[in-house]
Protein backbone atom coordinates (compact mmCIF):
# COMPACT_ATOMS: atom_id res chain seq x y z
CA UNK A 1 0.00 0.00 0.00
CA UNK A 2 1.78 3.50 -0.93
CA UNK A 3 2.26 6.30 1.90
CA UNK A 4 -0.59 9.03 2.14
CA UNK A 5 0.02 11.93 4.24
CA UNK A 6 -1.68 15.17 5.15
CA UNK A 7 0.24 18.04 3.79
CA UNK A 8 -0.63 21.26 5.69
CA UNK A 9 0.64 23.19 2.58
CA UNK A 10 -2.44 21.85 0.25
CA UNK A 11 -5.02 20.53 3.30
CA UNK A 12 -5.44 17.48 1.95
CA UNK A 13 -4.25 13.69 2.73
CA UNK A 14 -1.93 12.99 -0.69
CA UNK A 15 -0.04 10.23 -1.93
CA UNK A 16 3.35 10.42 -0.82
CA UNK A 17 5.86 10.93 -3.85
CA UNK A 18 9.70 12.01 -2.99
CA UNK A 19 11.40 14.51 -5.84
CA UNK A 20 14.14 11.42 -6.07
CA UNK A 21 12.65 8.18 -4.84
CA UNK A 22 16.57 6.84 -4.25
CA UNK A 23 17.20 10.13 -1.49
CA UNK A 24 14.20 10.65 -0.09
CA UNK A 25 14.66 14.01 2.75
CA UNK A 26 12.94 15.02 6.14
CA UNK A 27 13.81 17.70 8.74
CA UNK A 28 11.98 17.74 12.17
CA UNK A 29 12.36 20.87 13.94
CA UNK A 30 14.19 19.73 16.95
CA UNK A 31 14.82 21.43 20.53
CA UNK A 32 16.19 24.69 21.90
CA UNK A 33 19.06 23.31 24.38
CA UNK A 34 18.48 25.16 27.71
CA UNK A 35 16.44 22.80 29.87
CA UNK A 36 15.64 19.77 30.08
CA UNK A 37 12.63 19.39 27.67
CA UNK A 38 8.50 18.00 28.88
CA UNK A 39 6.28 14.67 27.57
CA UNK A 40 4.86 17.15 25.21
CA UNK A 41 8.00 18.47 23.01
CA UNK A 42 8.73 14.23 22.74
CA UNK A 43 5.20 14.06 20.60
CA UNK A 44 6.95 14.56 17.87
CA UNK A 45 10.18 12.97 18.02
CA UNK A 46 8.12 9.50 18.70
CA UNK A 47 5.75 10.24 16.08
CA UNK A 48 7.84 10.98 13.30
CA UNK A 49 10.38 8.02 13.86
CA UNK A 50 7.42 5.74 13.24
CA UNK A 51 7.38 7.95 9.57
CA UNK A 52 11.47 7.43 9.60
CA UNK A 53 10.90 3.78 9.80
CA UNK A 54 7.89 3.10 7.64
CA UNK A 55 9.78 5.56 4.99
CA UNK A 56 13.21 3.04 4.84
CA UNK A 57 10.95 -0.02 4.26
CA UNK A 58 9.41 1.85 1.12
CA UNK A 59 13.08 3.76 0.04
CA UNK A 60 16.36 2.55 0.18
CA UNK A 61 17.71 5.94 1.33
CA UNK A 62 16.19 8.29 3.50
CA UNK A 63 18.20 11.24 5.25
CA UNK A 64 16.92 12.16 8.13
CA UNK A 65 17.38 15.64 9.94
CA UNK A 66 16.37 16.40 13.31
CA UNK A 67 18.43 20.24 14.34
CA UNK A 68 19.75 21.06 17.37
CA UNK A 69 19.12 24.89 17.90
CA UNK A 70 22.15 26.02 20.90
CA UNK A 71 21.96 29.90 20.30
CA UNK A 72 18.78 31.32 21.39
CA UNK A 73 17.62 34.05 24.08
CA UNK A 74 16.50 31.70 26.19
CA UNK A 75 20.20 29.81 26.01
CA UNK A 76 21.44 33.31 26.68
CA UNK A 77 19.14 33.96 29.45
CA UNK A 78 20.22 30.85 31.36
CA UNK A 79 23.74 31.22 30.77
CA UNK A 80 23.82 34.60 32.11
CA UNK A 81 21.90 33.29 35.42
CA UNK A 82 24.35 30.90 35.98
CA UNK A 83 27.36 32.51 35.24
CA UNK A 84 28.05 30.41 32.65
CA UNK A 85 28.81 30.37 28.97
CA UNK A 86 26.35 29.49 26.47
CA UNK A 87 28.30 26.10 25.16
CA UNK A 88 27.94 24.56 29.31
CA UNK A 89 24.13 25.08 28.86
CA UNK A 90 23.79 23.69 25.13
CA UNK A 91 26.19 20.47 26.19
CA UNK A 92 24.46 19.03 29.38
CA UNK A 93 20.89 19.56 28.08
CA UNK A 94 22.03 18.35 24.29
CA UNK A 95 23.18 15.29 25.67
CA UNK A 96 20.21 14.83 28.00
CA UNK A 97 17.89 15.10 24.91
CA UNK A 98 19.69 12.49 23.36
CA UNK A 99 19.70 10.24 26.69
CA UNK A 100 15.74 11.17 26.66
CA UNK A 101 14.95 9.91 22.94
CA UNK A 102 17.00 6.91 23.18
CA UNK A 103 15.17 6.18 27.04
CA UNK A 104 11.52 6.42 24.34
CA UNK A 105 13.05 4.14 21.77
CA UNK A 106 13.59 6.96 19.16
CA UNK A 107 16.47 6.01 16.96
CA UNK A 108 19.10 8.89 16.34
CA UNK A 109 18.15 11.02 13.43
CA UNK A 110 21.19 10.77 10.75
CA UNK A 111 22.15 14.18 10.47
CA UNK A 112 21.96 16.25 13.79
CA UNK A 113 22.97 19.64 12.79
CA UNK A 114 24.32 22.57 15.24
CA UNK A 115 23.00 25.91 14.19
CA UNK A 116 26.00 27.27 16.22
CA UNK A 117 28.19 25.14 13.54
CA UNK A 118 26.18 27.08 10.52
CA UNK A 119 26.84 30.56 10.99
CA UNK A 120 28.58 30.92 7.75
CA UNK A 121 25.83 29.43 5.88
CA UNK A 122 23.06 31.36 7.78
CA UNK A 123 24.90 34.67 6.75
CA UNK A 124 25.76 33.68 3.19
CA UNK A 125 21.79 33.01 2.88
CA UNK A 126 21.17 36.17 4.66
CA UNK A 127 23.40 37.89 1.90
CA UNK A 128 21.05 36.57 -0.73
CA UNK A 129 18.32 37.83 0.51
CA UNK A 130 19.21 41.69 0.78
CA UNK A 131 20.90 40.81 -2.68
CA UNK A 132 17.53 39.86 -4.16
CA UNK A 133 15.86 42.90 -2.23
CA UNK A 134 14.25 40.43 0.51
CA UNK A 135 15.95 41.77 3.52
CA UNK A 136 16.99 44.74 4.69
CA UNK A 137 19.70 45.85 7.25
CA UNK A 138 18.86 48.32 9.70
CA UNK A 139 20.44 49.41 13.04
CA UNK A 140 22.94 46.40 12.79
CA UNK A 141 19.53 44.09 12.46
CA UNK A 142 18.94 42.40 9.41
CA UNK A 143 15.23 41.83 9.01
CA UNK A 144 12.89 40.03 6.02
CA UNK A 145 10.66 42.46 4.18
CA UNK A 146 7.51 40.10 4.13
CA UNK A 147 6.03 42.25 1.67
CA UNK A 148 8.59 41.31 -0.79
CA UNK A 149 7.07 37.47 -0.84
CA UNK A 150 3.66 37.67 -2.47
CA UNK A 151 2.36 34.28 -0.55
CA UNK A 152 3.40 35.05 2.89
CA UNK A 153 0.99 33.58 5.18
CA UNK A 154 -0.37 30.72 2.76
CA UNK A 155 1.09 27.86 4.91
CA UNK A 156 -0.75 28.93 8.39
CA UNK A 157 -3.57 30.42 7.00
CA UNK A 158 -2.98 33.80 7.43
CA UNK A 159 -3.88 37.20 5.83
CA UNK A 160 -0.74 39.56 5.71
CA UNK A 161 -2.94 42.65 5.79
CA UNK A 162 -4.47 41.13 8.90
CA UNK A 163 -1.20 40.52 10.34
CA UNK A 164 0.37 44.15 9.58
CA UNK A 165 -2.78 45.08 11.16
CA UNK A 166 -2.78 43.22 14.71
CA UNK A 167 0.62 43.47 15.03
CA UNK A 168 1.90 45.31 18.37
CA UNK A 169 1.75 49.31 18.60
CA UNK A 170 5.28 49.52 19.74
CA UNK A 171 6.97 48.54 16.81
CA UNK A 172 10.60 48.22 15.95
CA UNK A 173 11.11 51.69 14.72
CA UNK A 174 14.10 50.08 12.28
CA UNK A 175 11.69 47.28 11.17
CA UNK A 176 9.85 48.88 7.19
CA UNK A 177 6.82 46.56 8.09
CA UNK A 178 5.45 45.34 11.45
CA UNK A 179 5.46 42.04 10.11
CA UNK A 180 8.77 42.04 9.16
CA UNK A 181 10.79 39.14 11.35
CA UNK A 182 14.52 38.86 12.48
CA UNK A 183 17.41 36.90 10.56
CA UNK A 184 20.58 38.63 12.21
CA UNK A 185 20.50 40.75 15.77
CA UNK A 186 23.20 42.81 16.83
CA UNK A 187 24.56 41.46 20.26
CA UNK A 188 26.17 43.38 23.20
CA UNK A 189 29.49 41.92 24.90
CA UNK A 190 27.99 39.91 27.20
CA UNK A 191 26.29 37.79 24.75
CA UNK A 192 27.31 35.31 22.34
CA UNK A 193 28.40 36.80 19.03
CA UNK A 194 30.20 36.15 15.33
CA UNK A 195 31.54 38.76 12.74
CA UNK A 196 29.58 39.48 10.37
CA UNK A 197 28.59 42.53 7.60
CA UNK A 198 26.47 44.13 9.58
CA UNK A 199 28.57 43.80 13.03
CA UNK A 200 29.12 41.19 15.57
CA UNK A 201 25.62 39.63 15.95
CA UNK A 202 23.68 36.67 16.26
CA UNK A 203 21.16 34.61 13.55
CA UNK A 204 17.25 34.78 14.60
CA UNK A 205 15.51 31.51 15.03
CA UNK A 206 13.71 30.67 11.55
CA UNK A 207 16.85 31.48 9.56
CA UNK A 208 18.42 28.65 11.16
CA UNK A 209 16.40 25.90 10.35
CA UNK A 210 16.44 27.18 6.88
CA UNK A 211 20.36 27.27 6.87
CA UNK A 212 20.64 23.70 8.34
CA UNK A 213 18.11 22.11 6.03
CA UNK A 214 19.86 23.84 2.68
CA UNK A 215 23.19 22.58 3.83
CA UNK A 216 22.20 18.90 4.71
CA UNK A 217 19.07 18.38 2.44
CA UNK A 218 19.32 20.87 -0.15
CA UNK A 219 17.00 23.54 -1.51
CA UNK A 220 13.71 21.37 -2.05
CA UNK A 221 12.95 18.60 1.03
CA UNK A 222 10.54 15.59 0.91
CA UNK A 223 8.84 16.39 4.52
CA UNK A 224 9.06 19.20 6.71
CA UNK A 225 7.54 18.13 9.99
CA UNK A 226 7.23 19.75 13.43
CA UNK A 227 4.68 20.91 16.01
CA UNK A 228 1.58 22.78 15.67
CA UNK A 229 2.58 25.34 17.43
CA UNK A 230 5.20 26.22 14.81
CA UNK A 231 3.17 26.69 12.04
CA UNK A 232 2.78 30.23 12.67
CA UNK A 233 5.45 32.18 12.52
CA UNK A 234 8.32 29.78 12.61
CA UNK A 235 7.27 27.68 9.82
CA UNK A 236 5.42 30.34 8.07
CA UNK A 237 9.03 31.99 8.15
CA UNK A 238 10.69 29.57 6.87
CA UNK A 239 8.55 29.04 3.97
CA UNK A 240 9.33 32.59 2.82
CA UNK A 241 13.04 32.85 3.61
CA UNK A 242 14.38 29.85 2.54
CA UNK A 243 11.90 30.33 -0.98
CA UNK A 244 13.19 33.68 -1.87
CA UNK A 245 17.13 32.25 -1.14
CA UNK A 246 16.51 29.66 -3.65
CA UNK A 247 15.01 31.15 -6.46
CA UNK A 248 11.23 30.95 -5.76
CA UNK A 249 11.57 26.46 -5.21
CA UNK A 250 9.20 25.36 -3.25
CA UNK A 251 11.05 24.72 -0.06
CA UNK A 252 9.26 21.61 1.51
CA UNK A 253 7.13 19.76 -0.75
CA UNK A 254 4.88 18.41 2.15
CA UNK A 255 4.31 19.60 5.64
CA UNK A 256 3.60 17.76 8.69
CA UNK A 257 1.96 18.90 12.05
CA UNK A 258 1.68 17.28 15.48
CA UNK A 259 -0.91 18.16 17.31
CA UNK A 260 -0.28 19.10 21.04
CA UNK A 261 -0.21 16.69 24.37
CA UNK A 262 -2.60 18.29 27.20
CA UNK A 263 -2.73 18.05 30.52
CA UNK A 264 -5.83 18.42 32.15
CA UNK A 265 -7.50 19.97 28.57
CA UNK A 266 -5.05 22.66 29.25
CA UNK A 267 -1.95 22.55 26.20
CA UNK A 268 1.22 21.42 28.17
CA UNK A 269 3.83 24.29 28.29
CA UNK A 270 6.99 25.34 30.53
CA UNK A 271 4.81 29.32 30.39
CA UNK A 272 1.59 27.76 32.48
CA UNK A 273 3.73 25.83 34.27
CA UNK A 274 1.99 22.37 33.73
CA UNK A 275 4.84 20.43 32.24
CA UNK A 276 6.08 17.09 33.26
CA UNK A 277 9.58 16.32 32.21
CA UNK A 278 10.46 13.48 29.91
CA UNK A 279 13.86 12.93 32.05
CA UNK A 280 11.86 12.39 35.47
CA UNK A 281 8.99 10.76 33.59
CA UNK A 282 11.53 7.88 32.42
CA UNK A 283 12.96 7.47 36.08
CA UNK A 284 9.61 6.52 37.26
CA UNK A 285 7.16 4.64 34.30
CA UNK A 286 8.42 2.40 31.61
CA UNK A 287 9.79 4.16 29.03
CA UNK A 288 7.45 1.66 26.29
CA UNK A 289 4.67 2.45 27.75
CA UNK A 290 5.21 6.32 27.92
CA UNK A 291 5.75 5.69 23.67
CA UNK A 292 2.81 4.13 23.47
CA UNK A 293 0.44 6.38 25.14
CA UNK A 294 2.44 8.67 22.85
CA UNK A 295 0.87 7.13 19.74
CA UNK A 296 -2.26 6.06 21.09
CA UNK A 297 -4.33 9.05 19.36
CA UNK A 298 -3.73 10.22 16.05
CA UNK A 299 -0.56 12.58 15.19
CA UNK A 300 -2.89 15.12 14.09
CA UNK A 301 -4.98 15.37 16.60
CA UNK A 302 -4.40 16.42 20.46
CA UNK A 303 -3.35 13.98 22.82
CA UNK A 304 -4.60 14.40 26.65
CA UNK A 305 -1.85 13.37 29.08
CA UNK A 306 -2.98 11.89 32.77
CA UNK A 307 -1.66 9.13 35.01
CA UNK A 308 -4.77 6.87 34.27
CA UNK A 309 -3.46 7.03 30.20
CA UNK A 310 0.13 5.85 31.93
CA UNK A 311 -1.85 3.02 33.59
CA UNK A 312 -3.93 1.97 30.93
CA UNK A 313 -0.47 2.19 28.41
CA UNK A 314 1.49 -0.51 30.93
CA UNK A 315 -1.83 -2.23 31.52
CA UNK A 316 -1.42 -2.84 27.88
CA UNK A 317 2.09 -4.21 27.37
CA UNK A 318 1.51 -6.67 30.61
CA UNK A 319 -0.74 -8.27 28.56
CA UNK A 320 1.14 -8.66 25.02
CA UNK A 321 4.76 -8.91 27.14
CA UNK A 322 2.60 -11.46 28.47
CA UNK A 323 1.60 -13.40 25.69
CA UNK A 324 5.45 -13.46 24.24
CA UNK A 325 6.17 -14.95 28.13
CA UNK A 326 3.96 -17.92 26.82
CA UNK A 327 5.88 -18.40 23.89
CA UNK A 328 9.11 -18.18 25.05
CA UNK A 329 10.24 -21.39 24.20
CA UNK A 330 8.69 -21.33 20.62
CA UNK A 331 11.97 -20.47 18.22
CA UNK A 332 11.27 -17.80 15.28
CA UNK A 333 11.31 -18.69 12.12
CA UNK A 334 15.06 -17.82 10.55
CA UNK A 335 15.45 -14.03 9.02
CA UNK A 336 14.25 -11.08 9.16
CA UNK A 337 10.54 -10.25 11.14
CA UNK A 338 7.97 -10.23 8.95
CA UNK A 339 5.48 -6.94 9.10
CA UNK A 340 2.24 -7.41 9.22
CA UNK A 341 0.51 -5.72 6.13
CA UNK A 342 -2.29 -4.84 8.75
CA UNK A 343 -0.07 -3.02 10.59
CA UNK A 344 1.53 -1.24 7.68
CA UNK A 345 -1.29 -0.39 5.85
CA UNK A 346 -2.44 1.82 8.80
CA UNK A 347 0.52 3.72 9.11
CA UNK A 348 0.36 3.91 5.25
CA UNK A 349 -2.75 5.65 5.89
CA UNK A 350 -1.46 9.14 7.19
CA UNK A 351 0.24 7.48 10.56
CA UNK A 352 -3.17 6.07 11.65
CA UNK A 353 -0.97 4.90 14.64
CA UNK A 354 -4.29 4.05 16.92
CA UNK A 355 -5.72 1.67 14.00
CA UNK A 356 -2.46 0.30 13.61
CA UNK A 357 -2.08 -0.45 17.61
CA UNK A 358 -5.62 -1.80 17.22
CA UNK A 359 -4.37 -4.48 14.65
CA UNK A 360 -0.92 -5.25 17.21
CA UNK A 361 -4.03 -5.74 19.80
CA UNK A 362 -5.57 -8.20 17.34
CA UNK A 363 -2.16 -9.63 16.54
CA UNK A 364 -1.55 -10.50 20.01
CA UNK A 365 -4.84 -12.21 20.22
CA UNK A 366 -3.90 -14.35 17.23
CA UNK A 367 -0.37 -15.34 19.09
CA UNK A 368 -2.34 -15.69 22.06
CA UNK A 369 -5.28 -18.57 20.42
CA UNK A 370 -2.67 -20.01 18.03
CA UNK A 371 0.51 -20.43 19.50
CA UNK A 372 2.87 -21.13 17.29
CA UNK A 373 6.00 -18.95 15.56
CA UNK A 374 4.61 -17.79 12.69
CA UNK A 375 2.03 -15.59 15.32
CA UNK A 376 4.77 -14.75 17.50
CA UNK A 377 7.40 -13.45 14.92
CA UNK A 378 4.21 -11.35 13.29
CA UNK A 379 3.20 -9.91 16.98
CA UNK A 380 7.09 -8.91 17.26
CA UNK A 381 7.40 -7.20 13.73
CA UNK A 382 4.10 -5.18 13.89
CA UNK A 383 5.71 -3.98 17.13
CA UNK A 384 8.96 -3.47 16.08
CA UNK A 385 7.68 -0.89 13.44
CA UNK A 386 6.30 0.93 15.93
CA UNK A 387 9.12 0.69 17.91
CA UNK A 388 7.30 -1.38 21.14
CA UNK A 389 8.03 -5.02 22.36
CA UNK A 390 11.41 -4.10 21.99
CA UNK A 391 12.47 -6.08 25.57
CA UNK A 392 12.16 -9.68 26.71
CA UNK A 393 9.47 -10.56 28.47
CA UNK A 394 11.78 -11.16 31.57
CA UNK A 395 13.27 -7.87 31.42
CA UNK A 396 9.84 -5.93 31.10
CA UNK A 397 7.94 -7.95 34.18
CA UNK A 398 10.98 -7.32 36.11
CA UNK A 399 11.94 -3.57 35.27
CA UNK A 400 12.50 -1.92 38.55
CA UNK A 401 14.10 -4.87 40.00
CA UNK A 402 17.40 -2.93 41.06
CA UNK A 403 14.73 -2.24 43.92
CA UNK A 404 13.53 -5.59 44.61
CA UNK A 405 16.11 -7.99 46.24
CA UNK A 406 16.07 -10.59 43.47
CA UNK A 407 17.67 -13.48 45.90
CA UNK A 408 15.19 -12.76 48.08
CA UNK A 409 12.35 -13.13 45.83
CA UNK A 410 13.71 -16.31 44.68
CA UNK A 411 13.90 -17.47 48.48
CA UNK A 412 10.69 -16.75 49.16
CA UNK A 413 9.16 -18.43 45.86
CA UNK A 414 11.21 -21.62 47.06
CA UNK A 415 10.02 -21.56 50.10
CA UNK A 416 6.63 -21.36 48.91
CA UNK A 417 6.80 -24.35 46.52
CA UNK A 418 8.12 -25.93 49.71
CA UNK A 419 5.20 -25.12 51.73
CA UNK A 420 2.90 -25.91 48.48
CA UNK A 421 4.28 -29.48 48.46
CA UNK A 422 3.94 -29.97 52.16
CA UNK A 423 0.32 -28.95 51.92
CA UNK A 424 1.01 -25.73 53.63
CA UNK A 425 -1.46 -24.08 51.83
CA UNK A 426 -1.47 -20.76 54.20
CA UNK A 427 2.30 -20.75 54.33
CA UNK A 428 1.80 -20.60 50.72
CA UNK A 429 -0.71 -17.58 50.77
CA UNK A 430 1.63 -15.81 53.57
CA UNK A 431 4.45 -15.93 50.97
CA UNK A 432 2.43 -14.70 48.30
CA UNK A 433 1.24 -11.71 50.17
CA UNK A 434 4.42 -10.78 51.46
CA UNK A 435 5.86 -10.71 47.69
CA UNK A 436 2.88 -8.49 47.01
CA UNK A 437 3.51 -6.07 49.93
CA UNK A 438 7.10 -6.16 48.12
CA UNK A 439 6.15 -4.90 44.97
CA UNK A 440 5.77 -8.31 43.41
CA UNK A 441 3.27 -10.37 41.24
CA UNK A 442 3.73 -13.65 41.07
CA UNK A 443 1.68 -16.34 38.12
CA UNK A 444 1.63 -20.25 38.58
CA UNK A 445 1.38 -21.79 35.11
CA UNK A 446 3.32 -24.36 32.93
CA UNK A 447 6.43 -22.99 32.88
CA UNK A 448 6.38 -22.56 37.14
CA UNK A 449 6.25 -19.90 38.97
CA UNK A 450 6.87 -16.77 37.08
CA UNK A 451 6.88 -13.13 39.07
CA UNK A 452 7.01 -9.64 37.76
CA UNK A 453 7.21 -6.19 39.10
CA UNK A 454 3.89 -4.54 40.00
CA UNK A 455 5.47 -1.15 41.23
CA UNK A 456 5.31 1.26 38.36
Amino acid sequence: MPISLYNSRTRRTEAFAPLDPDRVTMYLCGPTVYNYVHIGNARGPVVFDVLARLLRRHYPHVVYARNITDVDDKINAAAQAQGVEIGSITRRFTRAYREDMAGLGIAPPDIEPHATEHIGQIIQMIEGLITDGHAYAAEGHVLFDVSSYADYGKLSGRDIEELIAGARIEVAPYKKNPADFVLWKPSTPELPGWESPWGIGRPGWHIECSAMSAAHLGETIDIHAGGVDLLFPHHENEVAQSTCAHGGKVFARWWLHNGMLTFGGSKMSKSVGNVLLVHELLQVHPPEALRLLLLRGHYRQPLNWSDNAVAQAISTLDGWYRVLRDLADIELPAGALPVPESVEDALCDDLNTPQALAELAQLADQARQHGNAEAKAALLGGGALLGLLQQSPKDWFQRGDDEVDAAKVEALLQERRDARAARDFARADAIRDELSGMGVQIEDGAQGTLWSITKH
